[in-house]
């Protein structure tokens, strides 16, 4: 078979002979080195572990299986409608319930009343725990968002600050517009798994009375504006950014 080369130099090189060896040169086959078989350097040996387990596993019967499986239904642990807050009953989100040895835990053939099993605090205040809302980014809600408004966008490069860093709404009762704020959580809860509110995430601060939402500052004012709306809050809320302090107010 034969190959057409077409070679091109420049015109100050013009020996013919160099040339004629360039070419050779670059349409030679590449050189095919034979690599040596592949062999391990620890043992190979698969019927030989160097590992085992110091100690036999677990033996169960099957009484006991019976019995772990009863214990471990729902209707023995839950007590009425769980509502909203899907932890509320479960027992591995019960701080103060103590850790019992799994012979004691078999002999229990009763459901556990949870709410008559925790003890009163010594001072006579329930303690008061948090909880979180997270939401999942939406692309549908794009078009409804609109540009930031002038004073906002001063702010942010007066501050030198991103678009994309988180802020945060601060919900307290005095804005509720005589709702409490238990209900207005059940609500921001509604909104954030339908994705109403992009980036977001919240908690409830029962310890402090408050609520807050965490968000870009791109989204700021638009979820501001849904929370007006869904919630019914009235008076100004504080867009607040970490080590800045308060940025703006809507």
């Amino acid at each position: 078979t034969s190959m057409e080369v077409v070679l091109y130099y420049r015109p100050h090189e013009r020996d013919l002979i160099k040339l004629q060896k360039f070419a050779e040169a670059a349409v030679k086959d590449f050189p095919i080195r034979q690599l040596p078989r592949f062999t391990p350097w620890f043992p190979n040996d698969l019927y030989r572990l160097p590992l085992k387990p110091k100690k036999q596993p677990p033996v169960i019967s099957c009484e006991e299986a019976e019995e772990l499986k009863q214990l471990s239904t729902p209707s023995e642990y839950v007590t009425g409608s769980s509502g909203y807050d899907c932890t509320k009953s479960l027992l591995e989100f019960q701080s103060n319930v103590k850790r019992r040895h799994l012979s004691q835990a078999l002999t229990v053939h009763k459901p556990v009343d949870l709410d008559n099993q925790r003890e009163p605090p010594p001072n006579g205040k329930q303690k008061l725990k948090r909880s979180w809302s997270v939401s999942v980014p939406s692309p549908k809600l794009k078009e409804k968002i609109l540009p930031l408004s002038q004073e906002l966008q001063n702010n942010l490069e007066r501050l030198k600050l991103h678009a994309f860093y988180r802020a945060k709404w601060t919900i307290e009762q005095s804005i509720c517009n005589d709702q409490n704020l238990e209900d207005v959580w059940i609500k921001l809860n509604r909104l954030i798994k339908h994705n109403e509110l992009p980036s977001c995430n919240a908690t409830i601060q029962r310890s402090v009375g408050q609520i807050w939402i965490f968000c870009d500052i791109l989204y700021c004012e638009y979820v501001r504006n849904i929370l007006r709306e869904k919630l019914s809050l009235t008076d100004k809320m504080n867009l607040l950014v970490h080590r800045f302090g308060i940025i703006f107010s809507l």
